[in-house]
């Protein structure tokens, strides 16, 4: 059965919207979502590698999300920017068994290894992003990043991990990843430690609790939570805030996840 629409008037859309960030976007959120992880940690280099490596198991059951990416930092020795830069290849053996759905020992290592090459190598996580960044999309920065992850040897398997915007993928996990990173939201949720880029080039983590909610309240026509949707979304939250329209993320996904909108 289709999804009735709720209609507002673009002032009452922003209002009501508005009112969801301001209920969502503050310290009680950490509690049950992924980005705690990253929150244990106040070296830059430890928050952003992290915050990628648990943003790369963001999938599934949220309580097996977080179990599984404090079991990751714990195989880290809770140093994760240590633990990349220094590690030996036999440091590499005890990562095999770990597993969230189809990531597995194998792609573990490899993002390992990956992330080594681009600390030693591109100057970190930020200035890959940085250096491909656009002036109002950091979606070609995606799949500029791909490339520069893989380009060392690598497992085949283990590229489906990272998703290309450049081949109709959302990326749904990097641009929340991104949204940590970039976005300071003053209220202790996202990081905002990148500060050579801005909150007005990111784009919404689109999911299908974010997607669903969004076609609800008219935001959003196509069905399927793609690249093509997420351009659609762009556009129209860019028009609601057009410094900060990936704070609306936190008014979809709550409304979406705790609320069953």
């Amino acid at each position: 059965m289709k999804e009735k629409q709720i209609k507002l008037t673009k002032a009452e859309l922003k209002e009501f919207l508005d009112a969801k960030v301001l209920e969502y976007n503050n310290p009680k959120f950490i509690e049950s979502d992924p980005i705690q992880i990253p929150h244990k940690f106040s070296k830059k280099e430890d928050i952003e590698i992290s915050g990628f490596l648990t943003s790369t198991i963001a999938w599934g059951n949220r309580k097996s999300i977080i179990n599984n990416a404090n079991r990751l930092m714990d195989l880290l020795d809770h140093s994760p920017y240590d633990f990349v830069v220094n590690h030996e290849e036999t440091d590499l053996d005890r990562l095999a068994p770990f597993v969230h759905r189809t990531f597995n020992g194998l792609d573990c290592t490899q993002f390992i290894k990956s992330l080594k090459h681009i600390y030693m190598n591109h100057g970190g996580l930020e200035s890959v992003f940085v250096k491909h960044a656009e002036k109002d999309s950091l979606q070609p920065a995606i799949s500029k990043f791909k490339s520069v992850f893989f380009e060392i040897e690598h497992l085949q398997r283990t590229e489906k991990h990272v998703s290309d915007p450049l081949k109709k993928s959302a990326a749904k996990r990097i641009n929340m990843f991104l949204r940590w990173m970039v976005r300071n939201d003053k209220t202790g949720v996202d990081f905002g430690i990148w500060d050579r880029l801005s909150p007005n080039q990111l784009s919404c983590p689109l999911d299908v609790h974010s997607g669903n909610v969004a076609r609800k309240l008219g935001l959003l026509k196509r069905k399927q939570n793609d690249g093509v949707a997420l351009t659609e979304l762009d556009l129209v939250l860019r028009k609601l805030d057009e410094n900060d329209p990936v704070k609306y993320d936190f008014a979809l996904f709550g409304l979406g996840v705790f609320e069953g909108f």
